[in-house]
């Protein structure tokens, strides 16, 4: 058995995946870390990043057809990220040719943001951990697997980071529009 396999320690071995990438998240997110992203960071090209979302959630597709996840991580349960990996395209490029405004990148970046903690939380709390609340007709087993445990682990927090720099960086540039005005 895999050393994440086993979900029934207290605390859960899981949160050894958790705790080093929230950690690098809140670190990523500190005013001097703040600092570099306003310079070096490239709204357009982020934008383009949510792209990965769409197979993402086709993976997560097949994983609950095959009893590894369960249905209300897919977007046929609560799962509506698929429509950031979708619109994330044509949002970046509308960005890119200056069809989209700050404050609408900033309202599409807010819901991204909220749907992506939602559906992380709900994988979560479906996990085969102490504090599962969530389907245990069909448990998400997936997360405990090579590659599948990287979405936790890697891919989520990107996503999450990008969010978050991203509303850091078009609340700036509003505040900095609306001052000069």
């Amino acid at each position: 058995m895999g050393f994440y396999k086993v979900t029934d320690t207290i605390p859960p071995r899981f949160l050894l995946v958790l705790l080093p990438t929230t950690l690098l998240l809140i670190y990523g997110l500190l005013p001097k870390q703040q600092k570099w992203f306003v310079a070096h960071r490239n709204i357009k090209i982020s934008t383009f990043l949510h792209t990965v979302r769409l197979p993402i959630e086709i993976t997560l597709y097949g994983l609950n057809c095959n009893k590894m996840i369960p249905e209300l991580m897919t977007f046929e349960g609560r799962n509506f990220d698929i429509l950031f990996g979708l619109t994330a395209p044509i949002v970046g490029w509308l960005y890119l040719v200056k069809k989209v405004t700050n404050r609408s990148l900033l309202v599409w970046n807010f819901m991204g943001l909220f749907l992506v903690l939602f559906i992380y939380v709900n994988g979560i709390l479906s996990a085969e951990l102490p504090f599962q609340q969530f389907a245990f007709e069909q448990s998400n087993r997936a997360i405990t697997y090579f590659p599948f445990i990287l979405l936790s682990a890697m891919i989520v927090p990107i996503v999450i980071w990008t969010h978050i720099s991203d509303i850091i960086l078009l609340r700036k540039s509003i505040k900095q529009t609306s001052n000069s005005l």
